[in-house]
């Protein structure tokens, strides 16, 4: 055979027809969702059934968190996936002639939340969970309203014919609990701060060691941090091993001078909560940038708060100083971040490093605020191991805010309508001793400022002898008349007739002649006591002609006042003097008294 190629003629193939691709049965079941809040979310739908009703969900939930969607966080977006799950079920078991939207009727609705019910699920969960089930079926219609049943259409005008109720607003945490929770943050903050950017001297005295050390501390520099199986780190681990050093923490140990770690998050969590009264989810989205306008000791605090739909981006003023205030605090956090945030370039505030590398923002931190709750030890109020909520830590600020304000609603609710205030985080179990004094000092102040002036002799006496005592109630050229009777109405002597509290002013009072036991200007001496004794026999009378609780209406008040706030201001003496009288004195009684 020669070495020269052989002839012959070129290949020729038959053009190729791409076949049709088939749809996927799955389209539209299994996707991605950018979430505006929270990061990205998977959403996979494939195992609901049936597939068309489970296809128009999918569109809807897409829809409504699409850009000014209803829909923005990722785990609002995850719970409607998971309500989607049951109530799927519920159709399959309950409703299997369900294939599609036009097939599903409001018995349906109700039907499951009947189910919901049955299985004991609270009032307030059940209207959030078929409250989820409806907005996906209002999305449906806003898109395609010809889908929608006639009476489906009806149903979805409301989540439930029984109201949700009134929820019961958590309590704030004792004064006890919330001093051990703020003193355990504090020690681990400090420890926390002292630890980053310190050396390690466990090594000194061994260069081999010191050396690896080192090695290992520069990949971390240039990367952020260093993983488990990387060489350099294994050899410092196995160095230390064999030479007795510490190595069961060595990773955080590591990164720890370098970032913060995951588990300074709960102390950091939670006195900032105690200090600012943030709420978690917005305490969660702090950016880097949350610090402005820095004045006077204080500091502007912007934060994200995603269910005020239209007015998202808050602002608070808070402490700012050292890193024992909020400010302060904060701008520390974001100078230990500032490493961490050249290798992720993110804008959140949380930072920090976690089990493989760096992470960025907090998702779900309740194990991590129980573990460290236990590892302090700290108890509740009944003893046993205390259960740590960063909701309740908001509660516990705004109840030692509320007692700061003294109840006063209008300095108290900072960031809230007054109605949301007094509603949940003025309503609180733990605030009842302190809203039942106030009370009863309103009721003190008010019944003392609408009482009359009592005198007895020795007061009587005593102004007589210096009337500019009594400046606020009257002038001084007053008393005298008003002493000697020349202003008697029937129960006192009245200071101000034509500037009474129950008339215009200048105009004379109209108010019977009872109503000088409930007002400011009436003066009670001894010399008035015929007068009020014979009122207190004739309104004891009553009582055998009058239903209980009309003469409580008509004179319950006139006797108490009488009997409880006026007679016992005079000794025993001048009271007894006074019934003596009325034995020889026939007193005239005003003709409205028997009205």
């Amino acid at each position: 055979m020669s070495g020269r190629p052989r002839k012959g003629r070129p290949v020729a193939f038959a053009p190729i027809t791409p076949e049709r691709s088939k749809p996927d049965p799955v389209l539209g079941l299994r996707f991605v969702i950018e979430a505006r809040h929270g990061g990205t979310v998977l959403v996979d739908m494939t195992g609901l059934d049936p597939r068309p009703l489970a296809i128009a969900f999918a569109g809807a939930l897409r829809r409504s968190a699409a850009l000014g969607g209803p829909i923005g966080a990722a785990s609002v977006i995850k719970q409607y996936v998971q309500v989607y799950r049951h109530f799927f079920a519920w159709l399959g078991d309950d409703a299997p002639e369900v294939t599609g939207v036009n097939d599903l009727r409001a018995v349906h609705i109700d039907g499951f939340a009947s189910a919901l019910e049955r299985r004991g699920m609270g009032a307030i969960h059940r209207h959030i969970t078929v409250g989820k089930v409806i907005n996906t079926l209002r999305a449906i219609e806003a898109d395609r309203p010809d889908r929608i049943a006639p009476d489906l259409h009806e149903r979805l005008r409301y989540t439930l014919a029984t109201s949700a109720g009134r929820s019961t607003p958590r309590d704030a945490y004792s004064p006890f609990v919330a001093r051990a929770l703020r003193d355990a943050a504090r020690a681990d903050i400090e420890a926390m701060l002292r630890r980053l950017g310190a050396d390690d001297r466990t090594d000194e005295g061994d260069p081999v060691v010191a050396r690896a050390r080192a090695d290992v501390e520069a990949i971390i520099a240039r990367q952020g941090f260093i993983v488990a199986d990387q060489p350099a780190l294994k050899r410092l681990y196995f160095m230390r091993m064999r030479r007795g050093l510490p190595i069961s923490t060595l990773i955080d140990d590591l990164h720890g001078r370098h970032h913060l770690l995951a588990r300074d998050l709960p102390a950091l969590l939670v006195l900032l909560t105690l200090d600012t009264g943030l709420e978690p989810e917005c305490l969660k989205t702090l950016t880097v940038d949350c610090l402005t306008n820095p004045h006077a000791g204080t500091v502007e605090l912007r934060y994200l708060k995603r269910r005020a739909r239209g007015a998202e981006h808050k602002s608070m003023r808070v402490r700012d100083g050292g890193s024992g205030t909020p400010g302060g605090l904060m701008r520390r956090l974001i100078d230990v971040t500032a490493v961490a945030r050249e290798h992720l370039t993110d804008d959140c505030l949380w930072l920090y490093h976690n089990v493989g590398g760096l992470r960025a923002g907090i998702v779900d931190p309740k194990f991590q605020l129980a573990a460290w709750a236990r590892r302090h030890g700290i108890a509740g109020d009944d003893g046993k191991p205390l259960h740590l909520l960063l909701s309740r830590l908001r509660k516990t600020h705004k109840a030692l805010w509320y007692t700061k304000t003294e109840g006063h609603m209008a300095r108290f609710a900072v960031g809230h309508t007054r109605e949301v205030a007094a509603r949940h985080y003025a309503d609180l179990p733990s605030l009842r001793p302190l809203h039942e004094a106030a009370v009863a000092d309103a009721f003190r102040a008010a019944v003392a400022a609408a009482m009359p002036t009592v005198l007895p002799p020795t007061a009587e006496q005593a102004l007589r002898e210096a009337p500019e005592q009594v400046a606020s109630l009257m002038s001084a050229d007053t008393v005298g008349p008003v002493l000697d009777g020349e202003q008697d109405v029937w129960l006192a002597a009245c200071a101000g007739f034509h500037s009474s509290p129950f008339a215009e002013p200048g105009s004379p009072c109209a108010q019977p002649f009872w109503g000088c036991l409930d007002c400011p200007n009436a003066v009670i001496t001894a010399r008035k006591l015929l007068a009020i004794l014979a009122f207190l026999a004739f309104v004891e009378e009553q009582r055998c002609s009058l239903p209980a609780s009309d003469w409580a209406a008509k004179f319950g008040r006139v006797h108490t006042r009488i009997t409880v706030q006026v007679l016992p201001v005079f000794s025993d003496a001048v009271i007894a003097e006074a019934r003596r009288q009325m034995g020889s004195e026939r007193l005239y009684l005003p003709p409205e008294a028997r009205a």
